[in-house]
């Protein structure tokens, strides 16, 4: 595959500029020292000792919402709002109640992540893959939720050779500027493009080196590579997704290696746009850290959770990358992330790492499972 050659104007806050670097390719930055930011702490924001979450939203006015995936046979509830620190499933207790054998088409089935929008909706993302395994009885979706009524507007199924077996969709991030959402596919590799309009989808990208884990990187959140149960090294691919403030360019990267890519949002919304086209245009940003969600903040800055140094990190638009919180107690696995509007960063630890799809079948989790937040 080959990147698009960039040609760089200016430093805008929206683009991730570096100096003395090659045209096509970008390296982060890195800051010697941890942030002595006195805002730098972690705030709890709720616990759970039971059950094994992994993304968080929050909305305008400070509502909270998690999700659970289906992947380990303790499972309860899929998506709950956080109320006087307990879970309450949401919106309903029915969507929650899926039980294997169930006809999953309105119910949860595998949640993997919640997001919030400018708009006043919860998005949520059913890849229906129970265990991360096959796409459960065509089930995946996304639903639509007005966070007003608490009803579900609308929801967002997908034609098969888009969201085939063994597609698994992960993340999503919403641009109702323009009426489209991307998500990724974390299994397989590559990019859903979604009309929020219309309901038109598209795959792309699926055999771009971009979406794909570098076999060559050494993921090893616990000092050792981390391993499945039959031997085989662990490689996620493309999984964390961020869109610029201006909706402009879509930031994506695989979970298991530290490189990060960028593509033009109005080359993805033209579904007319050829498949090699789409390649020619990825631009390859260089190397950082392995990260799991992503997320900017309105000035422009991007987070990542740094899964192998336990530590919340930010990269700057001129591309320094700072550490601006490190805790290996608290941040086992920084998983997902959302901005309230009184800028504080959320933070969902999904303790992966410690699975015992990793352990020979035993849980080595270090319960309870915890959301944090830390003023940006």
């Amino acid at each position: 595959m080959s990147f698009k050659n960039l040609t760089i104007l200016g430093v805008t806050m929206l683009s991730l500029i570096a100096c003395n670097k090659s045209p096509n390719q970008y390296s982060g930055k890195s800051g010697d020292k941890i942030s002595n930011d006195k805002n730098a702490k972690l705030e709890e924001v709720f616990s759970d000792s039971t059950y094994q979450l992994t993304g968080v939203a929050v909305s305008k006015d400070n509502r909270v919402f998690v999700n659970y995936p289906y992947w380990l046979d303790n499972h309860s509830y899929s998506v709950v709002e956080i109320k006087d620190g307990k879970p309450i499933p949401y919106p309903n207790a029915e969507w929650n109640s899926f039980k294997k054998g169930e006809d999953g088409q309105n119910k949860f089935v595998t949640v993997q992540s919640v997001v919030t929008d400018d708009k006043g909706f919860l998005w949520v993302v059913d890849a229906a893959g129970i265990g991360l395994g096959k796409v459960y009885q065509h089930s995946a979706k996304v639903l639509k939720i007005n966070l007003a009524t608490n009803k579900i507007e609308k929801i967002y199924r997908f034609p098969e050779n888009v969201v085939g077996e063994d597609v698994y969709i992960n993340d999503i991030r919403i641009d109702n500027q323009n009426g489209f959402a991307y998500l990724t596919n974390s299994n397989t590799g590559g990019l859903v493009v979604l009309n929020i309009n219309s309901g038109e989808s598209r795959l792309v990208l699926g055999n771009s080196p971009s979406v794909k884990s570098d076999p060559n990187y050494h993921f090893s959140p616990l000092g050792t590579e981390l391993k499945k149960g039959d031997g085989s090294l662990l490689k996620v691919h493309s999984d964390g997704i961020a869109l610029t403030p201006d909706n402009q360019y879509l930031y994506y990267k695989p979970l298991t290696d530290n490189r990060l890519y960028r593509i033009k949002t109005e080359l993805l919304r033209d579904f007319k746009t050829p498949e090699n086209v789409l390649e020619e245009n990825v631009e390859d940003l260089g190397k950082f850290i392995t990260t799991d969600g992503m997320i900017f903040d309105k000035k422009g800055n991007l987070y990542f959770g740094d899964l192998e140094k336990s530590s919340i990190v930010k990269i700057t638009p001129d591309l320094i990358m700072q550490t601006i919180v490190q805790d290996k107690e608290k941040l086992i696995w920084p998983d997902s992330y959302s901005i309230s509007d009184d800028g504080y960063l959320y933070i969902s630890n999904s303790q992966i790492q410690l699975m015992p799809w990793f352990h020979n079948g035993k849980e080595k989790f270090k319960k309870p499972f915890k959301v944090f937040r830390i003023k940006i």
